[in-house]
């Protein structure tokens, strides 16, 4: 798998969610586990059953964050070079099908929200790879399973 950028802030983030996991989460559902176990015979114990299978998910979740960090590298966004599309770089386009403007902020793992005005999306989907090292003013063809779209650089990072 090939190693993706992340912000530090970004990388912070999926650091803490694995701690909470591991330091609060696993603990209590030990806890659980015990209690119930406490309570006798196992094999009709829902509560036990059900705990058991809360560690599992917990423990596969923890594994999915720390091989989303071991395949990711720190980038400081201030040496990325200005007047091209990059990691961390905000763009407006507009879509030349309808004239439509839209705002994405390509992110690394863990930061992606499809929510709000600015669209954060990883850079490795698609449309962050098909406008990647492109300047203002470039159009860009991206295929998607729904077709092709296609778009027109306006800004980067609001220059």
């Amino acid at each position: 798998m090939e190693r993706q950028p992340i912000s530090r802030e970004g990388y912070d983030k999926l650091r803490e969610e694995i701690r909470h996991l591991e330091d609060d989460e696993m603990p209590k559902i030990s806890q659980a586990i015990a209690d119930a176990r406490a309570e006798g015979d196992l094999r009709e114990n829902a509560e036990y059953h059900a705990q058991r299978e809360a560690q599992g998910m917990t423990q596969a979740k923890i594994n999915q964050l720390k091989t989303k960090l071991s395949n990711c590298y720190i980038v400081d966004k201030s040496t990325l070079p200005k007047g091209v599309v990059t990691f961390g770089s905000r763009v407006t386009v507009k879509d030349l099908s309808d004239g439509a403007i839209e705002q994405y902020e390509f992110v690394g793992p863990g930061e992606e929200d499809y929510s709000g005005d600015v669209m954060k999306i990883l850079t490795t989907s698609p449309l962050a790879t098909g406008m990647m090292n492109k300047k203002i003013g470039d159009r860009v063809e991206v295929v998607v399973p729904r077709g092709t779209l296609r778009y027109e650089i306006t800004s980067i990072d609001g220059e």
